[in-house]
């Protein structure tokens, strides 16, 4: 581009986009120098750059003077229950602790329980829509797992678990897309560490959950996955896939990833336990990066004490991730939560569609725990999301540049295309200044939890959820209750349910944040209260609405 290309009046349209305003005279100015700018911009992109690659700016949770809890053994909630015999939907729907405690105890097999999610995979998943891909390996490598325990050789604490993992965490020979199709056949070569960790734990991976199109929504190159509670609706995203096999009870547990809501939206919906960790905890190691300031791992489950185990076996570092800590995940995850400090924003819990969370706190009142109101400061916490658009287009430019995400199926306002254009004109100032106001809610946030031990909110209320994405903080997202919902269809695709369609019982949850590094408690306080309300969280038998 000729560097006397770019006049005054380019650079007064480009303030309108930027929101800014300058003079004649300082346009005139600019004009000269923009175009080398320019040039400068254009000879960076024509260096390719690898996705393993990392900024060398990385994200640390810590504010200068933290301390992570004291090391302490991790004490898992009790997980016993007679074994159901011939009852196979009662082992599917059981804890993945207790199905690995019945492979051990020789009531079961990993190779029978394998083949009794393979089973209700092919019955009940055509209307679900939850897995991308099988494994074609799960039974044969549930069958080595029932060798070794003959021979009293025990791989780990998931002997035997099946388990779904998300069609962007890479699994060596097994066909990673990431639900998108500019990377239809993708095959990696390596496990991801987390996978490796979870295969060295026993678990016997069924197979690909079903991902939104590059960690977006629960749209992807094969359709759309569903809630197993109304599969008129969407199963929300973006670890949708995981979300609705664990809660219609196709796997043991699923491995998710989060960037903004991917773990937690998904569970709410479905009537999972989703927990996004503390940022740093879990490796990413041969996980797409979208947000690499953003991006965590974590386990959509059944059970609280499930995901504090899925934790323990994912915890640590890899030199691959600069991101991740290693930091010692441990404490009672067990543990009576009686004199627990809740902090409550009463303003989220006046939201109408609060009412299961609002019965929730006072479960949590019968328990002990103390509920003590809190507040955030009103500060323009949304605009951080800025932050993640500009990382996520970062990421993904070489499919902006070269056209190729146009072969997405989401083409809307909201969807990835469109938000990677939109975000070559965030200003690059603007980014430093949201940065800071990001370090202003890491301080926020540990305000707020110096005098409470946990916070609460109803889930997709108020900006809480917002503000401890970007902070870093560990959330646990469980079902409480239920709720009467129409069918919501997803962002980007016409409405598939009748018109007339009824609403339908659907699960309503309540999510928890803990201190950084320290989740036992809220996993104690998730699973004491999964216990109270004692909630039958089987799916309809069949499933509902549309097939």
């Amino acid at each position: 581009m000729d560097k006397q290309a770019v006049t005054s009046a380019d650079i007064a349209a480009a303030e309108r986009v930027l929101g800014i305003a300058q003079t004649g005279p300082e346009r005139d100015l600019l004009a000269g120098a923009l175009a080398a700018q320019i040039d400068l911009a254009r000879a960076r992109r024509a260096v390719p750059l690898d996705e393993r690659l990392a900024p060398a700016c990385v994200f640390d949770p810590r504010l200068p003077g933290f301390a992570p809890p004291p090391a302490a053994p991790l004490r898992l909630p009790a997980a016993d229950a007679p074994f159901p015999g011939d009852d196979d939907a009662a082992i599917a729907f059981a804890p993945a602790r207790l199905q690995a405690a019945w492979v051990r105890a020789g009531h079961l097999t990993a190779t029978r329980l394998a083949a009794i999610c393979l089973d209700r995979i092919a019955r009940l998943d055509p209307a679900i829509g939850a897995f991308a891909r099988l494994n074609p390996a799960a039974l044969d490598e549930a069958a080595a797992l029932d060798a070794r325990a003959a021979r009293g050789d025990w791989a780990g604490p998931l002997h035997g678990v099946p388990w779904g993992c998300k069609d962007l965490i890479d699994t060596a020979g097994l066909v990673t897309d990431r639900g998108a199709e500019p990377f239809l056949g993708r095959l990696p070569e390596q496990d991801a560490v987390a996978v490796r960790r979870l295969r060295a734990a026993g678990a016997v991976l069924l197979g690909k959950t079903t991902v939104g199109a590059l960690g977006y929504g629960d749209v992807w190159h094969g359709g759309r996955t569903r809630n197993p509670w109304n599969t008129d609706e969407g199963a929300s995203g973006s670890s949708a896939g995981s979300a609705a096999a664990a809660a219609a009870g196709l796997c043991g547990f699923a491995l998710g990833t989060e960037t903004l809501g991917s773990i937690v939206a998904p569970a709410a919906r479905c009537g999972a336990v989703g927990l996004r960790p503390s940022f740093g905890r879990i490796a990413r190691t041969g996980t797409m990066p979208l947000c690499p300031s953003l991006d965590r791992l974590g386990p959509l489950c059944r059970d609280a004490g499930d995901a504090a185990l899925i934790l323990a076996l994912l915890n640590g570092a890899d030199p691959d991730d600069p991101s991740s800590l290693d930091i010692p995940f441990g404490g009672d995850a067990g543990r009576d939560p009686e004199g627990l400090r809740l902090g409550i924003l009463a303003a989220d819990f006046a939201d109408p569609s609060a009412e299961a969370a609002r019965a929730a706190i006072e479960h949590c009142r019968a328990l002990g725990v103390v509920p003590v109101p809190v507040e955030l400061p009103a500060l323009p916490w949304e605009s951080l999301v800025s932050l993640l658009m500009a990382e996520a287009a970062a990421s993904f430019e070489p499919l902006t540049l070269s056209g190729a995400d146009d072969l997405l199926a989401r083409q809307d306002e909201a969807a990835w295309p469109n938000q990677f254009r939109l975000a070559r004109f965030l200003s690059a100032v603007d980014h430093i200044q949201l940065d800071r106001l990001r370090r202003r809610g890491m301080m926020a946030m540990r305000d707020l939890l110096a005098g409470v031990d946990l916070l609460a909110a109803p889930f997709g209320v108020g900006a809480l959820p917002t503000l401890a994405a970007f902070t870093g903080h560990p959330c646990l997202c469980l079902p409480v209750g239920f709720t009467l919902s129409p069918p919501r269809p997803s962002a980007g695709i016409a409405a598939d349910a009748p018109a007339n369609a009824p609403a339908r019982r659907v699960p309503a949850a309540l999510c928890l944040w803990g201190r950084l590094f320290d989740e036992a408690p809220m996993l104690a306080l998730g699973h004491a209260l999964a216990r109270r309300c004692a909630l039958d969280l089987r799916p309809p038998h069949g499933l509902t609405g549309a097939t």
